[in-house]
């Protein structure tokens, strides 16, 4: 009796067992097609239910090599998302923006559309619901059947496929490859084609940047615009047209290497210099004093202007000396860098320091004297008797280059400390070569007087209009702080030369401060 009743149970238990097991299986394998892999489950692999064949909403596409475009079903995400508050609201904001993009001539119903990094597709909807039946979104996570896997930077459709790309929620600025982002939006629109991005509303800096990154299309329209959340209050809309082929790329810039390094100065970057310390006219009679002073006034261009919209942000520190003299004590820790990544190189011709930078594996040696030409040079260690203190305690003097015939027919005086050969480079070409006009440029130069041959090689070749912000120490002969109503010997130059020096920066278009 009692063993009848217990078989019962024992199969019971089994098949209960057994059935949630079933459960637990569909339930991971529906939470990976739909989370993990971005996509819904119209795959047909391993899913329970499936939408109509004839609800197919495609995209052509045509050229080899080039990404297919998905068949995309046109049913509805669900009820309760297009019901949601944000949703309407979102919808609402996207469709007035879309009907004026028509009533203005930019976009009409037979318009083959892409939105870019659109993470539930609200754009998409708006412009179908408006009768621009044939747009797609991408994002890094599909979302059918609005969107699509892709990204901004990687665009998964081949070139020319579109007669208008739109970007909204200032996704452009927040991108970490900006320059990809710009240029894959380029490539997918058709020539004569339209681009609508909406950043956050920037200042005339930004917006110089903004346009530098789409160098293959013109500014046709711009206008400031209320957002429809908190996230992103004030909007600049940007409309923006690919040239037609034959027209090739327009640049807006000069660099300087057709018009003897002079460079060109727009309104804003002259708003810039105006706006930036003043130069100390009179000379300093301690100069260890008022020039270290100085330092506290200076206005940084990140904290003056907006700089989202370069497509590289770069420091180069030329006679950096050890890590701690000014990358590390200065530059990490001081310069406003907007929350940018710069690709740093020091530039020390001094072996003393080499070591110390193979451990720092964010820092780029050269471990070469930036000089007019690619050549030789002999290195003297000598100690100013003005730095004296300093040179104790950092234990290792401040290096001089000289050419080597140069150097060779100097009296033993004038070469009385420690001297070393050395390979110089062409700092001028290698700036040229390294950087472009699109990349944001931060330089410190402390290289013991060559300054007055670096300078004028960098504005005969151009170069010189590389650089958005340069902190620069003019070596002259200074009064000594060991020995009073004493000037340097170190230095032939006067605090005048230094001064039209750094006018002559300014006037060229070239933020310059003066440092110690």
């Amino acid at each position: 009796m009692e063993t009848s009743m217990v078989k019962p149970s024992f199969l019971r238990n089994i098949m209960v067992r057994v059935l949630l097991f079933g459960v637990l299986i569909i339930v991971v394998r529906f939470a990976y097609v739909v989370t993990i892999t971005g996509e819904s489950c119209n795959r047909g692999d391993f899913c329970f239910f499936s939408l109509p064949d004839n609800l197919n909403f495609v995209i052509s596409g045509t050229g080899s090599g080039a990404s297919a475009i998905d068949a995309i079903r046109s049913t509805s995400p669900g009820d309760d998302l297009y019901t949601s508050r944000d949703w309407i609201k979102a919808v609402h904001f996207y469709s007035s923006i879309f009907q004026d993009l028509i009533a203005d001539g930019y976009l009409s119903p037979e318009s083959k559309t892409l939105c870019v990094e659109t993470a539930i597709g609200q754009e998409v909807h708006s412009l179908r619901e408006i009768g621009v039946k044939n747009s797609v979104g991408i994002s890094k996570k599909a979302f059918r059947p609005l969107v699509v896997r892709g990204e901004g930077h990687a665009i998964p459709f081949e070139d020319n496929a579109f007669d208008f790309v739109f970007s909204g929620g200032g996704r452009l600025g927040k991108s970490l490859k900006q320059l990809e982002f710009a240029d894959e939006i380029t490539r997918t629109l058709k020539p004569q084609g339209f681009a609508v991005v909406h950043v956050g509303a920037t200042d005339t800096y930004s917006f110089n940047s903004f346009l530098d990154l789409f160098n293959s299309c013109r500014l046709v329209k711009m206008r400031d615009i209320d957002g429809f959340d908190s996230s992103m209050p004030h909007i600049r809309e940007f409309v923006i047209q690919k040239y037609s082929e034959i027209d090739g790329h327009h640049h807006r810039k000069n660099s300087g290497d057709d018009s003897g390094g002079k460079c060109w100065i727009p309104g804003y970057k002259r708003d810039l210099i105006r706006d930036a310390e003043p130069l100390i006219q009179e000379e300093p009679l301690k100069p260890w004093i008022t020039l270290k002073r100085n330092i506290k006034n200076i206005k940084y261009v990140p904290s003056m202007v907006d700089i989202r919209f370069k497509s590289r942000y770069v420091y180069v520190d030329v006679g950096a000396r050890s890590y701690g003299s000014s990358i590390g004590s200065w530059f990490k820790k001081e310069y406003p860098k907007q929350n940018k990544t710069f690709d740093v190189f020091a530039i020390e011709a001094d072996k003393a320091f080499h070591e110390e930078y193979k451990i720092k594996k964010k820092v780029n040696l050269l471990p070469y004297a930036a000089w007019v030409r690619n050549e030789t040079l002999s290195f003297e260690i000598n100690h100013d008797p003005g730095k004296e203190a300093e040179a104790k305690a950092k234990g290792r003097g401040m290096g001089r280059i000289q050419p080597v015939k140069k150097s060779s027919s100097s009296s033993s005086s004038d070469l009385a400390g420690e001297v070393n050969l050395i390979q110089g480079f062409d700092f001028a070409d290698w700036l040229k070569k390294s950087v472009r006009e699109r990349d944001f440029v931060v330089m410190k130069m402390d290289v013991e007087g060559t300054e007055f041959d670096l300078i004028p090689r960098l504005i005969k070749t151009g170069a010189i209009c590389l650089i958005d912000e340069l902190f620069l120490e003019c070596h002259y002969n200074r009064w000594q702080r060991c020995c009073p109503g004493q000037r340097s010997q170190k230095y032939n130059k006067t605090y005048n030369q230094c001064l039209e020096l750094f006018t002559s920066l300014r006037q060229r278009g070239v933020l310059v401060h003066q440092w110690w």
